[in-house]
């Protein structure tokens, strides 16, 4: 047996035994980073630090304080916060008083909410603020289970016997370990692998969203697999910012703790490029919507720039896509990552110009990020690998609980996303399904077992839902979701997604694009630009000022995009081009329900919205 499958197999039951393992092999070390806003109110923010065992203390503390709220082992406590170091503290108290955490996105509405509340039994819910707490106090009279809810961030907050601050749990807490200071020890210890630890609710697309059961062991297995993987040492510094409500965020944590470097965590998506410079990372993960977004904001500033620093970035992004395929593929046959001597020469060149601004702007430590949630556009991936940004795609569910493959170091490969963790087992249905199986699988939904029986088979094989191929030395390529792909009605089919990330690699202000076909005989999209980027492109092209509506309606503007669809037109089949389009009057948002938390496009939803449109697009076509 090799020394990674040792140290899977021999795994501890969960992660909350990996928490008190950590804690006392480095108490003084450092464990995370957080930011307080400075004494002024302006300017940037402080950052703080908490050692493993200041960390144990307040985790403690919680933990505590849910056992004297009456939390028995296994009932669910809830929390309802933005990503910030309470949100990972709670999280741990939870588990170390043998509950498990139901988590809701802070975007979720107040009958959603209940719902999840409800559906999940729980009895205590951890609010970030007064108006998270406001939505579990408005269903009070539905929720008979919830007996306490626990607010973060008090300010504003009349407490009571229901309502109390964290502050308040954590001195209940505090006060009942004077008492039995082993109480935690003991909780932990008796702790076994298949007990539940958490349950998240996936945000369907329709309907009431599921709960999908995560037990302890999932996270163990995870923590343990990640540090097999290598990529990640003690030495590194990560910038955590992705919902921790959502299986990708979530298993970053459990990662860090087994390796045991340093985390900063800061939720607030419009502080990451400020953050970046003052955290200066080593590794960071994102969705690839934060890559797009980079990407675009770039080439938009080249353009902004004049005619010659856009031909300069341009060139060096081309020099960056042949130095990635280069050398990637150089790496795959000799094991060496080389280029041509005219090829690096054109890329040190570049590298000067362009590259280094790009890593400069992401802090200057940075080893690798990785990606996961969507697929990245193969040709934004080039880009940044070629520009010394190394981006890993990985892929998982959160049924998988997160990451079920990921790209080994430097043998990535861009537009794969890697080989499976160790542990975890792949194979391919007749009909090209990705069919998983590994201690990463969930246990099942929550109160849901037909629904369990239709994904998850007997002897373990759990059912994606992805369409994808092996290559023969075990790296993974996601084709499509199953249900996604498009068949028209001349009988092609189309992966729309592969459609829409290379538009995305084309037009520099596009934020969100759906290809629609299915049962027609043209594809046609719905196109949401940037507002950053085409408000800086209108500016330069007599509608500055105007509002993004009008921006978007504007014919000069529709005229641009066309552009960029006739350049993606030139590199598709004939089957798969778009051959009409429209321009959305604003951005596609969580909060209209038409993009998740995480960033993906709900399709249907999209698509139901904007049915005139579509509509449109097909009116007085004659169907094939």
């Amino acid at each position: 047996m090799s020394d990674t499958q040792t140290l899977i197999e021999n795994r501890p039951p969960s992660v909350a035994t990996l928490f008190l393992e950590r804690v006392a092999a480095t108490p003084d070390a450092e464990a995370y980073r957080y930011p307080v806003p400075s004494a002024s109110g302006e300017g940037p923010d402080d950052w703080k630090s908490l050692t493993w065992a200041q960390a144990a203390e307040r985790v403690h503390a919680i933990a505590a304080g849910l056992i004297e709220l009456g939390v028995r082992p296994e009932e669910r406590v809830a929390l309802a916060s933005a990503t910030r170091v309470e949100w990972i503290l709670a999280d741990l108290g939870i588990l170390c008083a043998g509950a498990a955490t139901t988590t809701i996105y802070p975007q979720t509405n107040a009958d959603e909410s209940a719902y999840i509340l409800s559906d999940s039994q729980s009895r205590v819910l951890i609010a970030e603020d007064a108006e998270q707490a406001a939505k579990a106090v408005e269903k009070r009279a539905e929720l008979p289970e919830l007996t306490h809810v626990v607010v973060v961030d008090a300010a504003g907050v009349e407490t009571d016997d229901f309502v109390i601050s964290l502050a308040d749990l954590e001195s209940r807490g505090a006060a009942r370990l004077q008492e039995e200071p082993e109480l935690i020890k003991e909780r932990v210890a008796a702790l076994t692998k298949d007990q539940l630890a958490t349950l998240i609710y996936t945000s369907g697309t329709t309907g009431r969203p599921k709960g999908v059961r995560l037990p302890h062991d999932n996270w163990s297995y995870m923590a343990k697999a990640i540090a097999a993987t290598g990529l990640v040492s003690g030495d590194d510094v990560q910038y955590l910012w992705l919902p921790l409500a959502h299986v990708f965020g979530k298993v970053l944590t459990s990662g860090q703790i087994e390796v045991g470097h340093v985390t900063a965590v800061d939720g607030r998506v419009d502080k990451i490029i400020e953050n970046l410079p003052v955290v200066q990372p080593t590794y960071m993960a994102a969705v690839p919507r934060i890559f797009e977004k980079v990407y675009n904001g770039v080439a938009a500033k080249a353009k902004a720039g004049g005619g010659a620093k856009y031909k300069i970035f341009q060139w060096a992004a081309g020099v960056a896509r042949e130095y990635a395929k280069v050398t990637q593929d150089n790496f795959r046959r000799t094991g060496t990552a080389s280029a041509p001597f005219g090829l690096r020469a054109k890329h040190g060149i570049a590298d000067k110009l362009v590259y280094a601004k790009i890593r400069e702007a992401f802090g200057g430590n940075l080893r690798a990020c990785v990606s996961g949630s969507a697929a990245l556009a193969p040709e934004i991936g080039y880009f940044f690998s070629g520009a010394g940004i190394h981006i890993l795609e990985g892929y998982g569910l959160t049924e998988s609980s997160a990451a079920s493959f990921v790209n080994p170091g430097e043998a990535y490969r861009t537009g794969t996303v890697g080989k499976p963790l160790p542990g975890t087992e792949v194979r391919i249905a007749d009909d090209g399904e990705i069919l998983l199986r590994g201690p990463g699988i969930m246990e099942g939904y929550h109160n849901l077992p037909e629904k369990t029986a239709e994904v998850l088979e007997a002897d373990g094989w759990f059912h994606t839902g992805d369409i994808g191929e092996l290559s023969p030395d075990g790296y993974l390529r996601i084709t499509d979701r199953k249900k996604d792909l498009i068949k028209t009605s001349g009988g092609k089919y189309i992966a729309p997604a592969e459609v829409e990330g290379q538009f995305k690699a084309v037009c520099p202000y596009v934020s969100n694009i759906l290809v629609h076909g299915a049962d027609r005989n043209y594809c046609t999209a719905l196109i949401a630009l940037d507002e950053a980027a085409i408000t800086a492109w209108a500016a330069e092209n007599g509608l500055g000022g105007k509002p993004y509506a009008d921006i978007v309606a504007a014919p000069a503007t529709v005229e641009m995009v066309d552009g960029y669809v006739k350049q993606l037109n030139e590199g598709l089949q004939r089957w798969q081009t778009i051959k009409k389009f429209r321009l959305l009057p604003r951005d596609l948002d969580v909060e209209h329900g038409e993009i998740t938390p995480s960033l993906k496009l709900k399709r249907p939803v999209v698509e139901r919205e904007y049915k005139h449109l579509i509509d449109e697009m097909y009116e007085g076509a004659r169907e094939a």
